[in-house]
């Protein structure tokens, strides 16, 4: 386990939390399979389905896809909860956001999961307004673009 806490002067229940974020990003970065031309394969997963983590779990609960300025932007909500901590207990919620569809589930993978053609969004003024976007529709502190 790696000690996110000590060298900052965290908490343990601030360590425990960065340590389940860290797990939720690997998550984001297992879906993600790199192409040509800055078009990414996204693999879905199942929703509703837990994920131990070293401090609790996390859950991804919906899948959506939301129009914007003329394109479709998928998206995925979740939650993590900190409860096998030693020091307390909480939570969050959280937004993943592969990016604009290209073509929705092409594919699928060796493991029978579906695949879609994504575009990331990377532009930071963009960002700022899906986040409002889905800020509005959804209870979540937590929104990252992949």
């Amino acid at each position: 386990m790696v000690d996110f806490g000590s060298a900052q002067g965290l908490s343990d229940f601030e360590t425990a939390g960065i340590a389940c974020y860290f797990e939720v990003r690997n998550l984001r970065k297992d879906n993600m399979i790199m192409s040509n031309n800055d078009i990414k394969e996204f693999v879905h997963h199942e929703i509703n389905q837990e994920v131990t983590a070293i401090g609790g779990h996390y859950v991804l609960t919906k899948e959506a896809r939301i129009p914007f300025q003329g394109r479709e932007i998928l998206y995925m909500t979740g939650y993590a909860i900190f409860d096998t901590t030693c020091c307390g207990s909480g939570g969050c919620g959280y937004a993943i956001i592969p990016g604009f569809i290209k073509d929705w589930k092409i594919k699928q993978d060796k493991d029978g999961r579906d695949v879609t053609h994504v575009e990331p969004i990377k532009d930071p003024m963009l960002q700022k307004e899906i986040q409002a976007v889905i800020k509005k529709q959804e209870m979540v502190q937590e929104i990252r673009f992949e």
